[in-house]
């Protein structure tokens, strides 16, 4: 019965970015092999970094840092990374199927919409630039900067909710990876996998109530 309630009291939709809106995902990883060539002389693969995608920066570096036994100097690691990224994703970052039109689908559902990212907020105003989708497009946005704990702690999507003015179990989250499904999951909220970097079977496995290809392919169900 409750969950009955809570999907026809849907109010809001809570969008991670890398893997939902675009992905980024290729290019961030490229940024931190190339950072890793050029600051410690480590030839990392991309395969390394998925165990970490969805957690944010400082994890997506620190975990294959441990991994080759990397001391990191922090910030400029990151900051390394993130000058990297951007120069990378310049005139080649492009919305994922379906992104744009689903945003305006919301609005015009009356659903409020945010953005919560674990990356920091300069990624996130260089990969919204890049696919037209400006910050203020959102009701509320949230990045790894307004946050201790990052994904799979619900922190990033409790804050969101709490932005939109909304209990989280009224809220759709869209995410992409397991750490974000798991996070979305543990603040109360529903789910939809979309299945630009894992399978379905790894999404519903980490709590996804609904899965999509794309934002071009919403199951009806999950907007209800």
């Amino acid at each position: 019965m409750i969950q009955s309630d809570n999907r026809q009291s849907l109010c809001g939709v809570i969008f991670d970015m890398d893997g939902v809106l675009c992905d980024s995902e290729p290019f961030i990883a490229a940024a931190a092999i190339e950072m890793f060539r050029q600051s410690y002389g480590v030839r990392a693969t991309r395969e390394d970094f998925a165990p970490f995608v969805g957690a944010g920066e400082d994890r997506f570096i620190g975990g294959v840092a441990e991994k080759y036994a990397v001391k990191l100097t922090m910030p400029r690691d990151k900051q390394r990374t993130y000058a990297i990224y951007l120069d990378l994703i310049k005139g080649k970052l492009r919305p994922l199927p379906g992104a744009v039109a689903f945003i305006h689908d919301c609005r015009a559902r009356g659903l409020k919409i945010a953005v919560a990212t674990s990356a920091d907020r300069v990624k996130l105003v260089g990969n919204l630039q890049q696919i037209g989708v400006p910050a203020e497009t959102f009701d509320a946005v949230v990045t790894g900067d307004d946050v201790e704990r990052k994904k799979p702690d619900p922190q990033i999507f409790l804050l969101a909710a709490t932005r939109l003015g909304l209990d989280p179990v009224r809220c759709l989250v869209i995410e992409d990876a397991p750490n974000g499904l798991r996070a979305g999951k543990a603040a109360g909220s529903r789910c939809l996998g979309i299945m630009t970097t894992f399978d379905r079977e790894t999404l519903v496995h980490a709590g996804a109530d609904f899965t999509a290809a794309d934002l071009s392919a919403v199951p009806s169900e999950a907007l209800r």
